[in-house]
């Protein structure tokens, strides 16, 4: 299967219900992430994810569909085909 690299962005407004979860589920999926970062938006009581992955597009789907399951958790990505 094809693999792709991007970026997935999560938006984050519960932190405290979704951190747990959520890094429960990046860890699940190592593998593919390439690099991450994290920045508390405190003016706005939000904080944000950004990933780099590398993987099919069956792998990240299924892990963005997971994040996207969390209450009060945002997810987008933006992948292109790897040569």
């Amino acid at each position: 299967m094809e693999r792709r690299i991007g970026v997935v962005g999560i938006l984050v407004e519960d932190r405290q219900h979704a951190a747990g979860k959520i890094n429960s589920i990046l860890g699940e999926y190592a593998e593919i992430i390439v690099g991450r970062m994290g920045i508390p938006y405190r003016e706005k009581n939000l904080s944000v994810i950004a990933l780099i992955v590398d993987g099919t597009t069956d792998e990240i789907g299924a892990m963005t569909g997971k994040l996207g399951s969390i209450r009060g958790v945002q997810v987008k990505s933006a992948l292109v085909s790897r040569k």
